[in-house]
Order: C-alpha cells, then sequence, then structure tokens
C-alpha cells in the first residue's frame, strides 16, 4: 500500500487558513472579570493567541464554563494522521445470516452488557435490540444470531459466568461512564477475568465500545476490538461475521 500523500491544514473559521479556533472548558472560578481573564490566560497559554472570551457562564457558585475563539498557528500533516480502517465488507442482515448459516452451521451467541457502575443502556440496547440504531435493526433482528442482553451494571464475574453457560462465541460490552477513567479501568478488569477464566486462545471475542474510547487501544485493554461512537449494528454484525465466521466460510 502507498503512502498517504502529504498534505498540510490549518483550521478555517472565517477564511480559509485562517487558523482560527472555538474551544470550550470550565474553570473552578465563580463568574466574573478575573476568571474570564483566567480563561484567555489560559487558552493564550494553549496556543490560542488572540484568545477571546466570546461565551462565559456561571455554573453555580464555583464554576464558570467558558467558550473561546482565536488563531492557533499549528499546522496538521493529514499524511501522518493514524486511524483505525475497517478492514472487513459491510453486511446485509441477510448475507451475514447466510455466512453464519454456512459457516458455524449454528446461531452465533453474542451476550451484552454494560459493567460495573454504568447503567447507560442506550449504546448497548442501540447494538443488540431488534429497534436498532440509525435506520438499522439491532443485532436481535438477525435470524441465525442469539442475544443475551444482561442490561445495566453488571458485575465482571456475572459477566462471565453467563458467557460460559450460554457457551458464547463474542462479548459486547457498552462504557459510558468516563470519570476518572472508569471506562479503561473496566475493560481491563473485564479482559483479565475473561483471560484467567478461559484457557489461552479459547476465550470469546471481547468488543467494547462507547463515545470516549480510542479504537487503537484494543491490544493495550486486552480486547479484540473497540469501537466509537456513531457505530451502527451492521458495522457491528460485519466485524462479528468477519471475525468468527470470515476463515470457515
Amino acid at each position: 500500500m502507498s503512502a498517504p500523500e502529504k498534505k498540510i491544514v490549518r483550521p478555517y473559521g472565517d477564511t480559509t487558513g485562517d487558523g482560527m479556533v472555538q474551544l470550550s472548558f470550565t474553570l473552578p472560578l465563580p463568574h466574573d472579570k478575573r476568571a474570564e481573564g483566567a480563561a484567555a490566560q489560559l487558552a493564550n497559554k494553549m496556543g490560542m493567541d488572540p484568545a477571546m472570551v466570546v461565551h462565559a457562564k456561571a455554573m453555580g457558585p464555583d464554576f464558570t464554563f467558558f467558550v473561546v475563539y482565536g488563531p492557533v498557528h499549528h499546522l496538521v500533516d493529514t499524511s501522518k494522521v493514524t486511524v483505525l480502517e475497517r478492514e472487513y465488507p459491510l453486511l446485509t442482515a441477510k448475507e451475514a445470516n447466510l455466512s453464519i448459516k454456512r459457516g458455524l452451521r449454528r446461531p452465533l451467541v453474542v451476550v451484552g452488557a454494560c459493567i460495573g457502575s454504568d447503567a447507560h443502556t442506550v449504546g448497548i440496547d442501540a447494538i443488540l435490540n431488534i429497534k436498532g440504531f440509525a435506520g438499522e435493526k439491532g443485532l436481535e433482528y438477525y435470524s441465525e444470531i442469539k442475544v443475551v442482553n444482561m442490561g445495566a451494571q453488571v458485575l465482571v464475574p456475572e459477566l462471565v459466568e453467563r458467557v460460559r453457560a450460554e457457551k458464547a462465541d463474542a462479548v459486547l460490552v457498552s462504557q459510558v461512564v468516563t470519570q476518572r477513567d472508569a471506562h479503561l479501568y473496566n475493560t481491563r478488569e473485564m479482559a483479565a477475568a475473561f483471560n484467567e477464566a478461559y484457557p489461552s486462545g479459547t476465550r470469546p471475542l471481547l468488543v467494547v465500545g462507547g463515545p470516549r474510547f480510542d479504537e487503537l487501544m484494543a491490544a493495550e485493554l486486552g480486547v479484540d476490538r473497540i469501537f466509537g461512537k456513531g457505530t451502527t449494528p451492521g458495522e457491528v454484525a460485519s466485524y462479528l461475521i468477519h471475525a468468527l465466521v470470515g476463515a470457515k466460510v
């Protein structure tokens, strides 16, 4: 594969190449002139020069939310940008079902959950429930996929036990709560638990998703795949087919 063509870009605000950027953040200061000055100083130290405070709003008595606007002088070389490219084709539900039927000769079993203290099931439900997301039906719609949705706040030992009982091929975990990197801690704990519970090379496929994950961190977190925000059920189903059935068809 040839290297990407080098292309240098700058942010666009009012005119091409002006480098204008809008940035928002909160400071633990009551809203006053000093707080606005602190916001401008912070933005200036981050490379925005000059920095204009275009919005400031008190968030209770001790915090202020800011929006600052101004030019930055940094350039981006798009040929050096690293992303995870999809390496498998997107399949329709009919194609996915046929692949499973031919490759596994049995239903593909998926167990999904939100682990730890995470009670936000919107993400996992969007992928698993038949109503789906973005105009696509969830995995429950696929006739050759058996879905077990354990819901929210599932303890890792409970997840491992249910996955073993179901003889699941894949585990889908959604993590939305990210305070103090809880999503990273929970993912590492889950991966370690499955590696301990299964002989080497026999554990089910581990897939996690959430809006704050870096898709390039899968190996570091001990899982097979990470999906970010906006992922559709069809993308997940196609990946499962690629990873679990592709070599057997």
